[in-house]
């Protein structure tokens, strides 16, 4: 477990072609024609009497079938003092169910063939099976049981939070750059606890959970109208909801908490923070900024998305030219949106993060000041002759990669049905992304220099 068509079936790729126009930059570019391939997947859409969300995405191609449940919780709702409790009750959501024993689940699922798995998110958990296509009524089965009643007991309680302890230790506490900067940074960067606070967990708080706890969380979080079933894949439509309603459709509806907020101001000074981590051979810096709301804003904030594109993806990218190829100050440089990195993942607020691993040679003051360089260069001069297009192309390429997959399809197409109420995003966000401008990517870079960064500074064991 992890932390973390034109016809029926039928697969099918059109060109978006949307006007992008340029501001005049340093070539004097007019306006230009993008146009961008983006897919047309058949979405059908449905909800239960108890409140379940259920998309259907029949997909002859390949005889597999992909079913996930995700649920509106992670861990920025977790309670106060019971940090890491999402992820560990997504570790309980595999002990056992009403009618499917200890460590039953994923034996079912290998043994029709199947892969299964199950993450914790900032603001979602799911659990999801890829099975051969004749097993599509086992997936179902299997996951409405433990919709229905997971095993809550003392000793699965007690067993998984040892689980959970140990991959701390593993994942974070043993591993050089362990939870850099994904737990580290938003500690600096935000003031509120669901934004702030180590949605991995601290040892003590959750060995203090208690089964209240647990049958507390299950009963507000878990209720079938929080939650969003996705089947993709090779199935008949009829037949899929039958088994549907077979196995979901009498679980009992419960109330579903109202989504909550978790809105901070952008920070009007930067914020700066240390730590030493004694296992990191080098030091590390990591920076965050505030971004548009995804949910409220998505041209806005796709603006951003392209940006990260810009100033980090390839050999051609504006930091990799600066930071590592001219200046030779860092080792690697990435940007991302997101705890995670999945840009549609999050809702607001969220971070545009930097991360970079400094060379011998360097300090953190000097790799910031070179990124504020580009930043103003950027946001004074636009993006240059074809820099615009070359990235929208690459990232319409990824998004068509990730929904060419049916699981990757089926997880896309859950996260935008639970954040934004729109599964079709999967098939329309090349267009989406065509429409953002140079001129709103220069805007984006511009107002990362106006606002309060959050800087983390790691510094390696060994210099220390």
């Amino acid at each position: 477990m992890a932390f973390f068509a034109t016809g029926p079936g039928r697969r099918a790729v059109a060109l978006a072609t949307v006007s992008s126009p340029r501001e005049p930059g340093p070539v004097g570019a007019a306006a230009v024609r993008s146009a961008l391939p983006a897919s047309s997947y058949p979405i059908e859409r449905t909800r239960l009497d108890n409140g379940l969300r259920v998309l259907l995405a029949p997909d002859r191609t390949a005889p597999v079938v992909a079913v996930s449940v995700h649920y509106d919780v992670g861990f920025r709702s977790e309670p106060e003092g019971r940090t890491g409790f999402a992820h560990l009750f997504e570790h309980l959501m595999f002990q056992g169910s009403a009618n499917v024993g200890k460590a039953e689940h994923p034996k079912h699922v290998q043994a029709a063939g199947g892969i299964f798995n199950g993450s914790t998110h900032p603001d979602y958990t799911d659990y999801f099976e890829l099975l051969p296509a004749g097993a599509l009524e086992l997936a179902l089965f299997l996951e409405a049981d433990r919709m229905r009643a997971p095993k809550i007991t003392r000793q699965n309680l007690d067993n998984q939070i040892a689980v959970v302890q140990e991959e701390i230790r593993v994942n974070v506490l043993n591993r050089p750059y362990g939870g850099f900067p994904w737990i580290k940074l938003p500690p600096v960067a935000f003031d509120t606890f669901p934004n702030a606070h180590n949605g991995y967990g601290d040892f003590s708080e959750l060995a203090a959970a208690s089964l209240d706890d647990a049958e507390d969380f299950f009963d507000k979080y878990y209720a079938p109208g929080n939650a969003v079933l996705t089947i993709v894949g090779d199935f008949d439509s009829g037949e899929a909801l039958t088994f549907v309603n077979r196995y979901f459709g009498d679980i009992p509806a419960r109330a579903v908490p109202p989504r909550a907020s978790f809105a901070e101001p952008v920070p009007a000074a930067e914020r700066r923070a240390v730590l030493t981590d004694p296992l990191a051979p080098r030091a590390a810096l990591a920076v965050g900024y505030r971004v548009p709301d995804p949910i409220a804003d998505l041209p806005a904030y796709l603006a951003y998305y392209l940006l990260t594109e810009v100033l980090s993806d390839g050999d051609a990218s504006r930091l990799e030219r600066r930071l590592v190829q001219k200046d030779r100050s860092v080792i690697g440089v990435s940007t991302y949106l997101g705890a995670f990195g999945n840009p549609f993942d999050q809702r607001d607020p969220l971070l545009l993060t930097l991360e970079a691993r400094q060379s011998e040679e360097s300090s953190a003051d000097v790799v910031l000041a070179a990124v504020d360089e580009e930043l103003a260069r950027l946001a004074g001069d636009g993006l240059e002759d074809g820099e615009l297009e070359r990235v929208q192309a690459r990232v319409a390429s990824s998004l068509l990669r990730e929904a060419d997959d049916a699981l990757g399809r089926g997880l896309a197409m859950a996260v935008h049905e639970l954040h934004r109420g729109r599964p079709e995003l999967v098939n329309e966000l090349p267009a989406e992304l065509s429409a953002v401008t140079g001129a709103a990517v220069a805007a984006a870079a511009g107002s990362l220099l106006d606002q309060g960064r959050s800087v983390l500074e790691l510094h390696a064991g060994a210099a220390s």
